[in-house]
Order: structure tokens, then C-alpha cells, then sequence
């Protein structure tokens, strides 16, 4: 049977205003669409007069394989990845397909397993500085310090430069340029390009101070071949295999941004839930110690993870029930088959991470916290496509090793230090771009002896 032939995917039987009111709740909404309308739902942005487009949401395994993989080809980028590269230049993450083969084939390198471990340096000594600087009884905020870890290496790992000093200055151009795409991609109606708004002008002057942050290190490594930035200066070394062509100045600062909101605020909301998580359900924070004990009063490196199993455990459960990517995003250029349905072309077809790994019909007990779930045994009995918070298919996020390998260094070093008890009995969450605490998470730290 071809696709043509296919039933078109149902269409979401809430009401309108409902339909528009969760489409736009990244996060939650796609619960609310699901069981309202299956793992499989289409949805319009507006009603048909404005010929607004529309969207199908994919919360199937199946599903998932069909847009991320089998129909990779037939699959590009969405309309909030066209704002991006309008806003931010054309990166790794938002280039459309064939452009993007090459950049791929560029930076697949920098980021092997054995690369990355060599950004990994100034993970474990963050850490240790962070937790250090928590007095016993002290109150903090899990997501303002989990901010300050990611952000400082950010800074030392990939950039070669102290952001302790510049940490505001960042956060906030990535958070206005950010919200501004996330939104104008969703709208039903959007202003054209050139149209001059206050938002605009905002995301514009927030992306020109991106783009002179990223000109001005690439300057200074340029200029100093032996400035501590492996990142930079594996860019600037890295070639295209298959023609030898080297990334261009644009290229690599375009690429260092999308790597400054990689590795931000995702990682940072990654350690802050699995930090709350751990503060209300002692018996995992208790296994993660005695893990990390048994290595020894040490400094951790890259090498250890492979000893720290439980500790991975407990970050792959943190992904699952808040994954930063929430959907990933393709537009169907022909029309396709997803889960036995017709998706047209045209369709922006949004796979949700979110209410997948959600899911009742595939998760027992979701909203339980449980890093058994992802034991050696239990994590091969899982559908491999039901479980994607780096995304999967040709366009997995090229840096999950990298940011595994953060977390969990992170997570064990401060683990090893402090004892956390969580003051809130939830972790709002919100979604401007990728999801974050929506609210300040508080705690207690109560020092550990050695």
C-alpha cells in the first residue's frame, strides 16, 4: 500500500481553542493531545482561512522510527529551525539535509567518545569547587547552581575563558533569542522578516552580541594556538573527510553558538531534576554515594564512568521524565506513512519526546521516579525508540556524549560531597525554547564526612 492510499492521520477531536492552547504548551500539551487524540494527532495552529499549517504530533515508537529514520529523506527543517538560521546563522542543528551531510561529516570527528573525553577535564573540578562552596545547612537553588556548573564549563571546555564575570551576559541573549524563535515558529500568523517590532529588534541585538562573543574567541585561539579551548581549536582544525574543505570563521562561530544553548541550559536542567529527584527519594541519593565512594577521595575523570552505572541510571531516568529537547521537529516534504497513517506533505510533524517517555501504554507507573528502569536488563527490554531525550535517526544530537559524560561526572562529584534534601514536592517546569525549571528549586545541602 502507498502512502496515498493510507487513512490521513485523525484529527485531534478537541476543541479549536483547545487544540491551539496545548499545541503551544510544548511540554505538557502534548499529554493533553494525546489522550485526547491517540499517539498519532493532527492539529491545526488556526482555523483553515488562514491557511495556517499544519501540525501532527507523533508519540508512538513506531511513529518515532518512521519520521527520525525511515523518512529522514523526506523530513527537514521546520519553521523554528528557519527563524534560527535567520536569527543565528546556519549550524549544525538547524542546517536543512543536504547542506547538513557535510557538516556532519565535519564535526563527527570532534565528537567521538575519545575526543569528548578530552573536553572532559573541568567537569569533576567544577563540581568540586560548586559543592565546596555550599556551607553545611546551607539553603541553594538546585537550577541557579546547576547554571553556575554548566555555565563555567561552558566556558573552560569549550570557549577557553572565566564566564564566572560574563554568566548573565550570556544567559540572556540565549534566553531572548531563544524565546523569540520558539514562539514566531508556532504562531498561526507571523509578522514578515522585515517588519520591524520591538520583539525583533530585542532577538536581533541578542544575536549580534551571540555572534561577537563567538567572533571574539575564535579571534583569541586564532591568535594563541595553545589557549585551553580544545573545542575551538578542534573546529578549526576539523575537514570534511570526503572533500577536504575546512569549516569557515562563520561556520565555526555559528557552530560555537549552538553549542553555547547545548550546553547550557540543557545539561544545567538535566543535573538540577536528577539533583531534586534524588533530594526526595533518599535510597537512590544513598546508592549514587556509596557508588562514588568506592572509588576512592579522588578527583573523577572521564574513565570512571564506566564505574559509575547507578549514577548513569539516575541521569537516563531524569531524561526520560524531563527530556530538554521536547519534540523534534521535521517538516514533511512529500507525503509519508507514520504509524500506518498519511501525513501530507507540508505537515510539521513534531515527534514528542515528552509525552512519550510519559506514556502509560508504555512506561509503568510514568510519573515515578525509578532509575530501575534502566538497568542493564531492563534498558534492552525497552523499545529503542521509545526512549530518545538526544533524539535519534541520522540526526541525533552529536553531542549526547558529551553531555553524559558532564552530568554524570557532575552528579557523582557533588553527590560525593553534600547530602541534598529537597524542599519542593515538585519541579515546574516550562518550555521558552528547551524546557527549564520554571520556578527557583530550593534544597538543603548538609555536608558529607569524609
Amino acid at each position: 500500500m502507498t502512502s496515498t492510499e493510507l487513512p490521513l492521520v485523525p484529527a485531534n477531536p478537541l476543541p479549536l481553542r483547545d487544540k491551539m492552547k496545548w499545541a503551544r504548551q510544548y511540554h505538557t500539551g502534548q499529554v493533553k493531545l494525546r489522550e485526547a487524540g491517540g499517539q498519532v494527532t493532527r492539529v491545526a495552529l488556526g482555523p483553515r482561512w488562514l491557511k495556517s499549517p499544519t501540525i501532527v504530533f507523533v508519540m508512538s515508537p513506531t511513529g518515532a522510527r518512521d519520521v527520525l529514520a525511515r523518512n529522514n529523506e523526506s523530513c527537514d527543517r521546520t519553521l523554528v529551525h528557519q527563524e534560527i538560521r535567520r536569527l543565528l546563522g546556519d549550524n549544525l542543528a538547524d542546517l536543512p539535509n543536504i547542506p547538513w551531510r557535510s557538516r556532519k561529516r565535519t564535526l563527527q570527528p570532534v565528537f567521538t567518545p575519545q575526543q569528548v573525553a578530552k573536553f572532559g577535564g573541568h567537569m569533576a573540578e567544577v563540581a568540586e569547587m560548586i559543592a565546596q562552596s555550599w556551607g553545611d545547612g546551607a539553603s541553594v537553588d538546585l537550577d541557579l547552581e546547576a547554571r553556575r556548573l554548566t555555565m563555567r564549563v561552558l566556558g573552560r571546555s569549550v570557549l577557553g575563558l572565566d564566564l564566572d564575570e560574563r554568566a548573565e551576559a550570556l544567559a540572556e541573549p540565549l534566553n531572548v533569542a531563544l524565546k523569540y524563535v520558539a514562539d514566531r515558529g508556532m504562531r498561526p500568523v507571523r509578522a514578515p522578516w522585515w517588519l520591524p517590532t520591538p520583539a525583533r529588534a530585542r532577538a536581533r541585538a541578542a544575536g549580534a552580541t551571540l555572534r561577537g562573543l563567538a567572533a571574539d574567541v575564535l579571534k583569541a585561539c586564532r591568535a594563541d594556538p595553545d589557549r585551553d579551548a580544545p573545542l575551538v581549536h578542534a573546529l578549526i582544525n576539523a575537514t570534511d573527510p570526503d572533500t577536504g574543505r575546512a569549516l569557515s570563521d562563520t561556520d565555526i562561530c555559528n557552530d560555537l553558538i549552538a553549542f553555547m544553548v547545548a550546553g547550557h541550559d540543557t545539561t544545567a536542567t538535566t543535573l538540577a531534576y536528577a539533583l531534586w529527584a534524588m533530594g526526595r527519594h533518599p535510597e537512590v541519593q544513598d546508592r549514587v554515594a556509596a557508588e562514588v565512594a568506592a572509588l576512592g577521595d579522588r578527583a573523577l575523570t572521564p574513565d570512571d564512568v564506566r564505574q559509575l552505572g547507578y549514577t548513569v541510571q539516575v541521569l537516563r531516568e531524569a531524561l526520560r521524565l524531563c527530556p530538554p529537547v521536547v519534540v523534534a521537529g521535521r517538516t514533511a516534504m512529500r507525503d509519508i506513512e507514520v504509524d500506518g497513517y498519511r501525513v501530507q506533505a507540508d505537515s510539521m510533524v513534531l515527534v514528542g519526546v515528552f509525552g512519550m517517555q510519559r506514556d502509560p501504554a508504555l512506561w509503568e507507573n510514568p510519573l515515578d521516579f525509578d532509575p530501575d528502569r534502566f538497568s542493564s536488563e531492563n534498558f534492552a527490554s525497552l523499545d529503542r525508540w521509545q526512549y530518545i531525550p538526544f533524539g535519534a535517526g541520522p540526526r541525533t544530537c552529536i553531542g549526547d556524549h558529551f553531555a553524559m559524560l558532564e552530568a554524570t561526572l557532575a552528579l557523582a562529584t557533588i553527590i560525593r560531597r553534600v547530602e541534598i534534601r529537597s524542599s519542593a514536592t515538585d519541579f515546574p517546569l516550562e518550555v521558552p525554547f528547551t524546557m527549564v525549571a520554571g520556578a527557583p528549586i530550593p534544597a538543603s545541602v548538609r555536608r558529607r564526612t569524609r
